[in-house]
């Protein structure tokens, strides 16, 4: 199947490591230029440019707060300056504080809010409005599971995935006349740096029992659902949830 992405410009939120850097690595591969969003991960930014570069495809580093809608618009017209377009958004940062709803505070709640819902409010209006005017597009959100059915000590990071969830279908709704599709891939656990390796060899098999698989995700496994969404392929797929979680389920 031809995916149709050589020259489209793709911007991929979180992009510098773990499912974002991979996410970036495939879209490169199939010829989108990609644009890696970081905060504060410039080193790793860097590095995946370099190697993108290397392997002939095209991407640049783009450093911007996705919490703060200035920053966000300034990224995104810059990118579309630069490139021409805004073909595909995939909101992927995120920000995940494991405790227990009673003992968090809003001090707690509010920097999670911020990255997991607002980053994809600012992110997907700045994006949409060039998508309207060139009428194509296609924005991808990454959510965990727990958005969808819930999990004990991350309570905050599901309720603003949650809310992320109800704004894909709901953009979904308003911007599929301009052939613009929203869809959002929900998580099991993946592999990634942020994990603690003690907290998942303690646990492991605990866990393991909740996926059919047997195995947690890895950031490789995200990757191919994205590139189809974003791809001519996926033109009729739009306001979904899909899961690639292994089968997870709750135990």
């Amino acid at each position: 199947m031809e995916l149709g992405l050589a020259g489209k410009v793709a911007l991929v939120t979180g992009g510098g490591r773990d499912v974002g850097g991979h996410i970036a690595r495939l879209l490169a591969a199939e010829g989108a230029k990609v644009a890696v969003n970081y905060r504060n991960s410039e080193a790793e930014a860097a590095a995946l440019v370099d190697e993108i570069t290397a392997a002939g495809g095209v991407a640049r580093a783009w450093k911007a707060d996705i919490s703060d809608y200035d920053d966000v618009t300034a990224m995104m017209d810059d990118v579309v300056a630069d490139w021409g377009s805004m073909d595909i958004l995939v909101n992927n940062a995120g920000l995940v504080k494991y405790q227990r709803f009673v003992e968090s505070s809003p001090e707690d709640w509010k920097p999670q809010m911020d990255v997991c819902l607002y980053g994809a409010l600012n992110c997907s209006h700045a994006a949409a409005r060039h998508m309207v005017e060139q009428k194509s597009g296609r924005i991808i959100n990454i959510v965990g599971d727990s958005s969808r059915i819930g999990e004990a000590n991350i309570s905050i990071a599901a309720t603003a995935r949650g809310g992320t969830i109800a704004l894909g279908k709901s953009m979904a709704k308003e911007l599929g006349r301009y052939n613009i599709t929203v869809n959002t891939i929900a998580l099991g656990l993946v592999e990634t740096a942020h994990q603690d390796p003690e907290f998942l060899a303690k646990h492991m098999d605990r866990i393991l029992k909740a996926y059919p698989l047997k195995r947690i995700g890895k950031p490789e496994d995200v990757s191919p659902m994205v590139v189809f969404l974003s791809s001519q392929g996926a033109g009729w797929i739009t306001g979904q949830v899909i899961s690639v979680n292994g089968g997870f389920s709750m135990v």
